[in-house]
């Protein structure tokens, strides 16, 4: 199984990001591979100019063509999600996320902000055709604390919680999501199935 996680912040320092590195450790000892993308580590130019030809959006869009589920994460600006993971977002073809899981996670100054996963990022999930876009996690800024020096980030209690509920989530959508069959293997399934009247 293969999960794509994007990183919307950037910031080398953020919040989004600590929740993300921890979903990323969690499925990974779950024995799921996941490939981390940040929008910070992508050409502004090819962002913005939307260049397709990139050879970093190509490797993008392959690998998220094969995933099997996404994960993304931002921080919430002005209400809404990172600008920079809108630009990232706009490269996917129309059904991207077809037939593919997606865990939303957003991080923000306070909790007013926290309808910013349901009003502004899922509805861009759902015009990408995602099969299944799951509730989520919002955490306000007090509830995680940054590395410092040899001491790792820390999680408030609850929201280690509910984190771990979600991947739990996430990680079950995955596995009982159904496959799509090759065009060629359908074809060859009908011509050899025994059909009765």
């Amino acid at each position: 199984m293969l999960v794509v996680s994007i990183g919307g912040s950037p910031s080398t320092r953020s919040r989004s990001g600590v929740l993300l590195e921890r979903s990323r450790l969690w499925l990974q000892d779950r024995g799921i591979e996941v490939v981390t993308f940040q929008v910070r580590d992508f050409p502004a130019e090819d962002l913005l100019h939307a260049r397709f030809d990139s050879p970093q959006v190509q490797h993008f869009l392959q690998l998220v063509a094969q995933a099997d589920g996404l994960i993304v994460a931002t921080p919430v600006y002005k209400a809404s999600f990172a600008g920079a993971l809108k630009t990232l977002l706009d490269l996917l073809p129309e059904r991207a996320l077809a037939h593919k899981i997606v865990l939303p996670i957003a991080t923000g100054g306070s909790i007013a902000h926290m309808l910013a996963v349901d009003y502004a990022l899922k509805p861009v999930l759902s015009a990408l055709k995602a099969q299944e876009t799951l509730q989520g996690i919002f955490a306000d800024d007090s509830q995680v604390a940054y590395a410092d020096g040899s001491k790792p980030a820390q999680l408030l209690p609850a929201l280690e919680e509910r984190l771990q509920e979600s991947l739990e989530t996430f990680h079950v959508a995955l596995a009982r999501r159904p496959r799509p069959v090759a065009p060629g293997v359908l074809k060859e399934r009908l011509i050899s199935a025994r059909w009765s009247i």
